[in-house]
């Protein structure tokens, strides 16, 4: 019964989200910030994992490629194929619920245990509005972030394919080019567009509604976590089979 609760809570959240809304000259400002902490500050992370990881997806797949029949091109088809439908939605997004959730979380959750949240609500201004709002319209801008990590993802597995010796540079191009279905863009980018409100809401609503003091906000950012987890998990479970099935 209290999952109910904290689902009604939620919506409820939302709703008074896109109730009262704050003047438009602070709402820029504010909206401006959060894109330059949410998506310009995950951007480095972002890189260095999408990099990495779509090498480390090449080089496991060329090392399991051992029947000397099969074709080299199947090193970046397989890379393309889980960098695109999986890894960059999916893995990258679980890693921004770290990041970027906990940062949410612990923000707002901030703001209540300091009473900053009574005290704009004394003044008369929709917190939800001022809090939440803008955290929603900055991670609109998330499938950007998701784009560079595909294109990464992919270069990674090229420089690792190709500068290890297990593929040639035409092989692996080759491999990228073999069957490729212009919708599994579009499902990447769908799903990734409900990460992305996953990611604002949440984390957000598990700061707001905490209570206690600043040992309390600690473990909101962690439960934060794992629901956002389990929420994109979720997300993608049902997204994949009606999309994909």
């Amino acid at each position: 019964m209290k999952i109910l609760t904290h689902i009604g809570n939620y919506f409820i959240m939302l709703k008074l989200t896109f109730g009262k809304f704050t003047k438009w000259k602070i709402l820029k400002q504010l909206i401006l910030k959060d894109i330059d902490t949410l998506i310009i500050g995950s951007l480095g992370i972002v890189s260095f994992i999408s990099f990495f990881v779509g090498g480390v997806v090449a080089i496991q797949t060329a090392l399991n490629l051992e029947n000397p029949l099969l074709p080299k091109n199947l090193i970046g088809f397989a890379a393309r194929q889980s960098i695109i439908l999986e890894f960059a939605p999916t893995f990258i997004s679980i890693i921004m619920a770290g990041k970027v959730g906990s940062y949410i979380t612990s923000s707002i959750g901030t703001m209540r245990v300091t009473e900053q949240i009574d005290a704009l609500e004394v003044m008369g201004i929709n917190t939800h509005n001022y809090l939440i709002f803008p955290k929603i319209v900055s991670l609109s801008l998330y499938p950007l972030v998701i784009c560079i990590s595909m294109f990464l993802g992919i270069f990674g597995g090229y420089i690792a394919a190709v500068y290890g010796g297990f593929s040639s540079s035409a092989d692996y191009i080759e491999g990228i080019q073999m069957d490729f279905i212009p919708f599994h863009i579009t499902y990447a980018f769908i799903k990734t567009s409900f990460f992305s409100f996953i990611l604002a809401t949440i984390p957000a609503y598990h700061g707001y509604y905490m209570n206690g003091g600043a040992l309390e906000v600690g473990k909101a950012s962690t439960v934060s976590f794992v629901w956002t987890s389990v929420a994109i998990i979720i997300a993608n479970s049902i997204v994949t089979n009606l999309l994909l099935t």
